[in-house]
Order: C-alpha cells, then sequence, then structure tokens
C-alpha cells in the first residue's frame, strides 16, 4: 500500500486578498505534476475540507501531483467576498499562476466538484492546462456560456442519483459540444458521492493515468 500524501497550509495571495489553501504532497517528495481542485458553492457550505474535494486532491498525489485546494474569495479564512462566480474564476486562476510560478514546467491540471466545477471549466478554457476533471458540474448555473470548451483530456463524472444537478442536463449540454469530454455516469451515486468516494477516486485515476504527462506549456 502506498503512503498517504502530506498536506501543508499555506495562504496564497489572490485578487481579492489572501487565499486559505492546502497543499497535498505526494509522499516521496517527487512530483510528476500539478492539479489545482476548486470545492463546491460557498454559500451552501463549501470549501476546499468537503470530501469530494479531499478525495480528488488526494487522488491526484498518489499518482505523485502536488495538489493545490484553496478556499474562495470569503470562505473562512480566504479574505474577500463572494462574487457570483466571476471573482471566483479569478481566484482559480491567480491559484492556476501561483502553482505555475512554483512548479515551473509541470503539466497543471484543474478539478473541481460542483459550482467548483463550472468554475474549473470556465478558468480551463482561458488558461492553457494539462487536463481537467469535473465531478458534478453546475454548468446550468455557473458555466452555460462558455467562449469555447476547453481544450484538452477532460473527464466529467456525474451521479445518476444526483438530486441538484440534473443528469440530463449534463448529457444535453456534453452532445452539444464537439469533441467535448469523455462522460462517466456513475451508478447509485447522489450529488455528494455518499459510499462511492473509491469509486469516483478509482475512476478519476483510470482517466488521468490514461493521458501522457507532459510539461508546459
Amino acid at each position: 500500500m502506498s503512503k498517504a500524501p502530506k498536506s501543508e497550509k499555506r495562504f496564497i495571495e489572490g485578487p481579492a486578498g489572501r487565499l486559505d489553501s492546502i497543499i497535498d504532497l505526494p509522499a516521496d517528495g517527487s512530483t510528476v505534476g500539478t492539479v489545482v481542485v476548486c470545492h463546491p458553492h460557498p454559500q451552501h457550505g463549501g470549501t476546499m475540507n468537503n470530501k469530494v474535494v479531499h478525495t480528488l486532491a488526494r487522488a491526484f498525489a498518489r499518482m505523485g501531483f502536488t495538489a493545490l485546494r484553496f478556499n474562495f474569495r470569503g470562505t473562512e479564512s480566504s479574505e474577500g467576498h463572494f462574487d457570483d462566480g466571476d471573482g471566483e474564476l479569478d481566484d482559480a486562476l491567480a491559484a492556476v499562476e501561483w502553482m505555475r510560478a512554483k512548479y515551473a514546467n509541470q503539466p497543471l491540471w484543474l478539478a473541481g466538484f460542483s459550482f467548483g466545477a463550472a468554475i474549473a471549466i470556465r478558468a480551463a478554457v482561458s488558461a492553457e492546462v494539462a487536463g481537467l476533471v469535473s465531478v458534478a458540474p453546475a454548468v446550468d448555473r455557473f458555466a452555460n456560456e462558455l467562449a469555447g470548451q476547453p481544450r484538452c483530456p477532460w473527464l466529467v463524472i456525474q451521479g445518476d442519483k444526483d438530486e441538484l444537478v440534473s443528469v440530463d442536463f449534463t448529457i444535453e449540454w456534453i452532445n452539444s459540444l464537439e469533441p467535448g469530454p469523455e462522460l462517466r455516469i456513475m451508478s447509485g451515486a447522489e450529488h455528494f458521492f455518499h459510499g462511492k468516494l473509491v469509486n469516483l477516486r478509482e475512476s478519476v485515476t483510470e482517466f488521468v493515468q490514461k493521458q501522457k504527462i507532459r510539461p508546459y506549456p
């Protein structure tokens, strides 16, 4: 069994002030890539410690990635105020640039859950990233007017029992994209993936390990 990743708390500078964050590091200290993970809606209890966000970050760290998860502006110890998705997009892009400055020439992925998945999709449109993982993306409310679509390996995971994000809408939205992401419908999974986090981790791991890891840019 592989050793558990190590975690470090720190603040990074965001456009509205300091952003509270956690960096999950591979146990052996080596890094094959990096990932920024975005959390669910902060006005509905979403933080970087959400179980799905934690699962995503740890899944990447176990594959040798350095994972950054952070609290959006106005969430817990992060400075600023909620900005209905626009300011949060700026926060995500600032986190991307922070990781790129610290881990130069490492391939960088984006990942997110629910509200955070929609923000990560928007960030991936404007920032050249190596890959994207979107879990139960709330695209109908926060990413329904994209200027384009992410041009990278892209996985969407959606539970078929999701009570907050419509699986039918997700399928319809993905069918409108060309070429669009790979979609995996997880049987029996509700929005927060209760009892399905291991399945979620395995799906993410399988997808990421299929991709070729290339340095940025």
